[in-house]
């Protein structure tokens, strides 16, 4: 039996835009057939969708809940968790999430993940799943544990190759460490997640503007910049090449010496990724100039206009695949308490906007075709994941996740219209639609502004990277 018809003369699947009908059963889509050639059921409800865009929920593959941040007054508190971020995600469009368990010295790999699935089971609205992160010295018996939860359903690690800020001694892993990892990814079939960054340029900035007394963060694009992200990228990739078959994805690519690392060892035909923020892809460094400027800020940092033209040519041809968020959902007061090069709060509240910003800048403004704005929001990062076709497509046997995006809801965005915290780095931002609609595995979770969600509709998607993605000829 057919329980949900979502008719549309502009439905984004992988053959292209058209008019069709999608045919739910359940929570998965049983057909996909010319507009008004299914016939409805007496319990079958049809959703007219025309003049709408109709496309597959976004995959946001990079988003922090529940994870540990310091508050004014010096304790240590925690972002939001899951339950708000996924209500966020759901109003927006988003319907899966990935976030990151983060594994401590002194802990297993299987220990981390069952801690944070503690943090997940139940309190989650939309489709979840995790990178597993790994930091500092590495003990001998890790990366067996890595391949274990690689065949567990637990196939992305992440890796930092600095330790960001001097305060966060002990992150960067060590590259006889990473090389390790990359034989267990190589062997098991992972994929490398990396913040790739040049820890003795970023160290070295930090202390040449501190003894000149430039520690405004407005000046954070000369510590994280971009030789740093051109000697780290091309290591890595380097590092990666000498273990034949390692793929990565090159995490919050910020520069174009990073989009021009990765174009050119896709050019040599290796398995490498890229990702960028919609914050990157939309402010620059002069933003951080700006009243609470701090709001536009991850790390690695904003860059130049330069640079901002480069991740755009990247999302055209190939080097940049994916555009995420890096979500930090805090309160206002909690992101800008930070006023210096060393101090400043990382990431931002995003992910409810992020459709309705990406479709207006990318088919509004500059032309992309429907399908390309929807492989960089959703499809590319489900391929890349392991969660395609699963996720990320409007076809048979998918699951039944749509999102219905509406021209005639241009608006505003207003931080009293979002569900997340109490500021937006958006704010003021004029976006051509936002979601009338969004379905998640079948059910109308998010009608015209209206959330019809539960927390324990979310659940843990286990994941396999395609052989494809690993040989480098998935995108």
């Amino acid at each position: 039996m057919i329980d949900l018809i979502v008719r549309g003369d502009r439905v984004v699947t992988p053959h292209g835009v058209g008019a069709w009908d999608v045919a739910v059963a359940g929570e998965r889509i049983v057909a996909v057939a010319a507009a008004g050639s299914l016939p409805a059921g007496p319990g079958t409800r049809v959703v007219d969708a025309g003049g709408k865009i109709v496309m597959p929920g976004g995959v946001d593959p990079h988003v922090h809940c529940k994870w540990p941040l310091p508050n004014p007054d010096g304790t240590v508190g925690e972002t939001a968790g899951p339950a708000t971020v996924s209500r966020a995600a759901l109003h927006g469009g988003t319907t899966t999430m990935v976030d990151f368990a983060r594994w401590t010295h002194g802990n297993t790999i299987q220990g981390t993940l069952e801690a944070r699935e503690r943090d997940w089971a139940g309190h989650c609205h939309c489709d979840y799943a995790y990178h597993i992160m790994v930091e500092g010295e590495l003990p001998p018996e890790l990366p067996g544990q890595l391949g274990e939860a690689i065949a567990a359903g637990y196939p992305t690690v992440k890796i930092f190759t600095t330790d960001i800020t001097p305060s966060r001694r002990g992150r960067m892993v060590r590259f006889g460490d990473i090389w390790e990892v990359f034989k267990v990814l190589s062997a098991k079939g992972g994929l490398g997640v990396i913040h790739a960054e040049d820890n003795d340029i970023v160290m070295h900035m930090y202390g040449k503007l501190i003894r000149e007394g430039r520690v405004g963060f407005e000046n954070m694009a000369e510590v994280h910049n971009t030789l740093s992200e051109d000697l780290s990228f091309r290591r890595v990739i380097r590092l990666a090449e000498s273990v034949p078959g390692t793929a990565l994805y090159m995490m919050h690519v910020s520069a174009g010496t990073g989009v021009a690392a990765i174009r050119e060892a896709r050019a040599r035909g290796l398995p490498i990724y890229g990702e960028t923020l919609h914050q990157y892809i939309m402010y620059t460094s002069d933003d951080y100039r700006r009243p609470n400027g701090q709001i536009y800020h991850t790390y690695p940092s904003l860059k130049s206009k330069a640079d901002q033209a480069a991740l755009w040519a990247g999302t055209l041809d190939g080097a940049i695949n994916a555009i995420a968020t890096d979500e930090i959902c805090c309160a206002l007061s909690v992101k800008v308490q930070g006023v210096r090069i060393d101090d400043t709060t990382g990431g931002n509240a995003g992910v409810e906007p992020r459709l309705a910003v990406m479709f207006t800048e990318m088919v509004g403004r500059r032309g992309y075709a429907l399908e390309r704005f929807v492989d960089l929001v959703s499809t590319n990062a489900a391929r890349l994941m392991g969660l395609y076709p699963r996720k990320g497509a409007i076809a048979p046997g998918s699951d039944a996740d749509i999102t219905i995006l509406d021209p005639a809801l241009k608006r505003t965005v207003r931080r009293e219209d979002l569900h997340e915290t109490d500021y937006s780095p958006w704010e003021g931002h004029a976006v051509d639609a936002w979601p009338s609609m969004t379905i998640l595995r079948g059910k109308v979770v998010v009608e015209d502004g209206h959330f019809m969600g539960a927390t324990g509709d979310g659940r843990w998607l286990p994941r396999r990277i395609p052989a494809e993605v690993l040989a480098g000829t998935a995108l």
